[in-house]
C-alpha cells in the first residue's frame, strides 16, 4: 500500500511516502527560523508557511520516493491535536488529494503517531501490546497505556506547561534563544555535574502520573534574579533544571510500568531526542530491566512518515475504512 502522509500540526510542514511500513521518503520544511525572534510559535505565521510549502514538500516527497501521485493508495493526515489554522491547511490539502485521486483519507492523531514512529524502526519488530507510551514535546507531556494502534488511554498529562514549553521559557529567562530544548541541552553538557542546584521536583499526588512544570520554571526565575552574575552559571542552571525535569519524568514512567505490569515503553516527541534523557532511560533499563524504545531524532521531531505509518496500520486493522472514508 502506497501511503502519502501529511503533517501540519504546528511549525513543520511535512510530507512522506510509506509503503507497507517502510519509509520511502520523508520531507520536512520548518518555519522555526521565522518564529525565533518571537521566542515561540506564532500561529498565523505557521499557517501561512504551510499554505506556501505544503505542495512543494509533497512533490519533493513523491520525487524522492520515485512515485507518482497517481500511485498513491491512501492519504493519512494529522487532524488533531495542533494549531487550528495549521491543521486546517493539512486536512484541506489531504481531502482535496483524496477526492481527486478517489482514495481514502484517514485522520490521524498526532500524539499517537509519535508513539507509532517506533514501529517504523528496526526495534519495532520486538514490540507487542500492551505498551506504556510517553510523548514529550513542545506542546504535550502525556503518558499512555497503549493496547492497540487505535486504543490509547491517557493516564497522565501536564497540568500547566509541557516539558518542551518549559524548556523554551527557561531558555528565554536565561537569554540563550529559541528553541529552548537544544540550547539548554548544549549548555548543560558543559557542566561538570558537581554541586548542581537543587531545583524542586513536583511529583503531584502520591498516585498521580500528571506533571506540573510551573514550580521548577519559577524557581529558575527567582534563582537568576537573586544572583549577581547569572550568565556565569548558565551551564550549571541548565544542567540542574534539566535534571529536575527528567528525574520526575523517569520516575513517573517507572511507576506506570510497575502499576500496569508492563516492561516495554515506547517514547515519542521532540524532547526524546535529548541525549541526557536517553542516558537516564538506558541506566534504568540496565538497572531495572525495562525496555525503552526511542526513534532516531528525525522521527522524534514532527514528521509525516509517522502519520503515514499509523494511517496504514489503522486501515489494515479496519479494512472497511477503504470504503467509507473516501
Amino acid at each position: 500500500m502506497i501511503t502519502l502522509g501529511i503533517e501540519t500540526s504546528c511549525d513543520e510542514t511535512a510530507s512522506a511516502i510509506v509503503n507497507d511500513g517502510h519509509i520511502l521518503s520523508s520531507v520536512v520544511s520548518s518555519s522555526v527560523p521565522l518564529h525565533e525572534k518571537y521566542g515561540g510559535v506564532i500561529p498565523e505565521i505557521a499557517s501561512r508557511f504551510h499554505v506556501e510549502y505544503i505542495n512543494r514538500v509533497t512533490k519533493k516527497a513523491l520525487k524522492k520516493a520515485g512515485k507518482k501521485l497517481s500511485e498513491v493508495d491512501l492519504v493519512a493526515v494529522t487532524d488533531s491535536p495542533g494549531l487550528p489554522g495549521s491543521l486546517l491547511v493539512g486536512v484541506s490539502f489531504a481531502k482535496a488529494l483524496g477526492y481527486s485521486l478517489k482514495v481514502p483519507v484517514v485522520p490521524v492523531n498526532h500524539l499517537h503517531a509519535h508513539l507509532y514512529a517506533n514501529f517504523l524502526t528496526e526495534g519495532g519488530k520486538f514490540l507487542e501490546f500492551p505498551l506504556v507510551g510517553v510523548v514529550v514535546s513542545g506542546g504535550h507531556t502525556n503518558i499512555f497505556i497503549s493496547r492497540s494502534f487505535s486504543d490509547f488511554e491517557v493516564i497522565g498529562r501536564t497540568k500547566d506547561d509541557a516539558i518542551g514549553e518549559a524548556f523554551d521559557k527557561v531558555a528565554k529567562i536565561l537569554g540563550i534563544g529559541y528553541p529552548g530544548g537544544p540550547r539548554i541541552e548544549k549548555y548543560a553538557k558543559h557542566f561538570s555535574g558537581k554541586a548542581p542546584i537543587n531545583f524542586p521536583r513536583a511529583y503531584m499526588d502520591k498516585d498521580s502520573f500528571d506533571f506540573s512544570l510551573s514550580g521548577v520554571k519559577t524557581s529558575v526565575l527567582y534563582y537568576i534574579k537573586n544572583r549577581k552574575s547569572p550568565k556565569k552559571e548558565i551551564s550549571r542552571i541548565s544542567w540542574s533544571f534539566q535534571e529536575a525535569v527528567f528525574d520526575v519524568l523517569v520516575d513517573k514512567i517507572i511507576r506506570a510500568c510497575k502499576k500496569y505490569k508492563i516492561y516495554d515503553v515506547i517514547m515519542g516527541g521532540g524532547v526524546i531526542a535529548n541525549m541526557r534523557l536517553r542516558a537516564k532511560l538506558k541506566h534504568v533499563s540496565r538497572r531495572m530491566g525495562y525496555r525503552f524504545f526511542c526513534p532516531p531524532p528525525a522521527l522524534c521531531l514532527d514528521n509525516a512518515a509517522m502519520i503515514a505509518g499509523l494511517g496504514e496500520a489503522i486501515v489494515n486493522a479496519n479494512p472497511k475504512i477503504r470504503e467509507v472514508e473516501k
